[in-house]
């Protein structure tokens, strides 16, 4: 069993901890308009104040406000009834390689021990209906890269993810929630859930307490999953698997990508093998992964600030009125580029941040992949 670690003292006072949970849980705000908003006004709680104007600017059809203190509290109540805390981006337990990709959940729910997310990870993907050789796989692969110190994450789903959460119970796992840490998906697998905390592991997630995890949710969590990993392997796969959501997340963020070669008859193998002819790397054993791993878990990125806007580099200034003509004219149901948005509109760059904040917190931004960004009526 891992020995437990001190928990890192908190970095926001009670206020500031409290305004960062209202405003990632207020309407229209999302993980990078938090960023954004706490980079413009200096603290969530700030941020809080601004929100209302902010949204009517934009061209909010009704108020927008921020999320009430009373359901904050109640959130904050449950929490402590299952033994589970919040974590900031920016505090020293919140998870680095999930802090430096872009859209990072602001507030993470957390139970068990956040000292895992300071050594190298691996994720661990698969079937849900996994094969018993495809268990047997991931049981194996998870073994062998706990015994080398790595720590294994998944998503707590039948047949793969549990196979291996289960082969690293021992060495150190993290388990990804899709809904709230209190609404736990699939239900059977709550004993393994308590198994993974008892045993010194980690259970997370950035949805709300009391959310019921729906479709749209799980490619969410995949994310999380890719981003707290160097690597990603994927041990069984059909052709139409939500699996491979994950391994396009590994290509989108720069992790390394493996994959369990199978038969051509069999099915369940046919994502890994269409993975491995796109150039996933073909696994057989974990020294396979050990050794691609290995010049890269030694890095030591320097942690950022809490509210350092880790992407945005020029600053925030106040748009005239011009400029909120331009920009709006420039956007439309097609997304574009920002660097082509920029260009078009002839808008500086601090100036277009708070017309899209605006336009964001009315409801009225949409962002697709890319960083490409369009606009509703």
């Amino acid at each position: 069993m891992i020995s437990p670690a001190a928990e890192p003292e908190p970095v926001l006072d009670a206020a500031e901890r409290l305004a960062a949970l209202r405003l990632i849980r207020s309407e229209n705000v999302g993980p990078v308009t938090y960023r954004r908003l706490v980079a413009r006004f200096g603290s969530p709680s700030a941020a809080l104040d601004a929100l209302p104007d902010l949204a009517a600017r934009g061209g909010a059809r009704r108020r927008v406000s921020a999320a009430s203190e009373a359901s904050v509290e109640a959130e904050l109540a449950a929490a402590r009834r299952m033994g589970a805390r919040f974590v900031i981006q920016g505090e020293a337990d919140y998870p680095e390689m999930l802090a430096r990709t872009e859209a990072a959940p602001p507030v993470l729910a957390v139970m068990g021990q956040t000292s895992l997310f300071r050594r190298p990870a691996v994720a661990v993907v698969g079937a849900r209906s996994a094969t018993a050789a495809g268990a047997r796989l991931a049981r194996m692969f998870a073994q062998g890269l706990g015994a080398e110190g790595y720590c294994v994450v998944s998503g707590l789903a039948r047949g793969i993810d549990a196979a291996a959460h289960e082969a690293s119970l021992a060495t150190g796992t993290v388990g990804v929630f899709a809904g709230g840490l209190d609404k736990p998906y699939p239900p059977e697998n709550r004993p393994l859930m308590r198994r993974i905390v008892d045993g010194g592991g980690c259970l997370l997630t950035e949805m709300p307490f009391g959310w019921e995890p729906r479709a749209v949710d799980f490619p969410r969590r995949n994310r999380v999953v890719v981003a707290l990993a160097l690597g990603v392997l994927v041990v069984e796969a059909a052709m139409r698997s939500g699996t491979l959501i994950s391994a396009r997340l590994a290509g989108e963020l720069g992790r390394l990508l493996f994959a369990v070669p199978g038969s051509p008859l069999d099915a369940k193998s046919a994502g890994c093998n269409a993975l491995i002819k796109d150039g996933a790397t073909l696994v057989t054993e974990p020294a396979d992964i050990l050794s691609a791993l290995a010049p890269l878990d030694a890095r030591a990125p320097q942690r950022r600030g809490l509210f350092e806007d880790r992407a945005d580099d020029g600053g925030f200034a106040e748009p005239g009125e011009d400029d909120r003509a331009r920009l709006l004219r420039s956007l439309s149901a097609t997304p574009v580029s920002l660097d082509d948005l920029l260009a078009h509109a002839e808008v500086e760059w601090g100036a277009a941040q708070v017309l899209l904040l605006e336009l964001d917190l009315a409801g009225r931004l949409e962002r697709h992949s890319g960083g490409r960004l369009s606009v509703l009526p």
